[in-house]
């Protein structure tokens, strides 16, 4: 799953990342309003977390206008406010829900959980293709005969891939879908949890496959 995270403040931004990353969400982080709304426009996230005070937008005026683009993203607020007038200004914005600063990790990835099950039903949690299923929930991939837990990464393009069975994908998609638009380590990395994949597929009696057409990227494909 990915997210937006807009937060100002760059040392509770870092902190959020790190509980984020290590949770298996993939996380942009931007830093003021205007950045966060061009990110939300142009990006794919499943998840837009938004502080309200924030330099050039406040978080109140990017909802007002992901809400009118018609986007329905689903997005927690965050601020260090706690008068119920803000609440109810960005729960009527058609906000999610709402946290107060300071909050404890676990409460915010329950708000997560929360706000993107109202958006995505239970079912969807398990993914089937050929003889595979993925559970988003432990991040497990089976067969009928074998399972093996996925790593973070390993299982973000996964997910992709059982999401879009057939369809192409190129490493530069799975670069910004999976490790953020502002990554900018080594394109190998892709190619390396792509190994990993085909090694566990393999492991687990997989009668699917993923495919690599040249210069134009892979697909999840049954096997013939």
């Amino acid at each position: 799953m990915r997210i937006l995270l807009a937060e100002d403040e760059k040392s509770m931004s870092k902190a959020l990342v790190a509980i984020l990353t290590k949770n298996n969400y993939s996380v942009d982080a931007v830093y003021d309003g205007e950045e966060a709304l061009s990110y939300i426009r142009t990006g794919d996230y499943d998840c837009a977390i938004l502080d309200v005070m924030m330099p050039l937008m406040d978080g109140f005026e990017v909802l007002r206008n992901i809400r009118a683009d018609g986007m329905n993203i689903p997005v927690l607020m965050l601020t260090a406010r706690s008068q119920t007038d803000d609440k109810v200004e960005g729960l009527d914005l058609g906000a999610n829900d709402y946290l107060t600063k300071p909050f404890d990790s676990k409460e915010l990835l329950a708000r997560i959980r929360a706000i993107t099950r109202s958006i995505t039903p239970a079912a969807d949690n398990i993914l089937k293709f050929g003889n595979i299923t993925l559970n988003r929930a432990s991040f497990e991939l089976s067969s009928p005969t074998a399972s093996v837990r996925l790593a973070a990464k390993e299982f973000q393009m996964m997910e992709y891939l059982m999401a879009n069975p057939g369809i192409l994908i190129s490493t530069e998609r799975f670069m910004d879908k999976v490790w953020g638009l502002d990554f900018d380590g080594d394109i190998n990395i892709v190619w390396t949890n792509l190994s990993y994949l085909r090694k566990k597929l393999a492991q687990i009696g997989a009668n699917v496959k993923i495919k690599a057409t040249r210069n134009a990227g892979y697909s999840l494909e049954i096997e013939k």
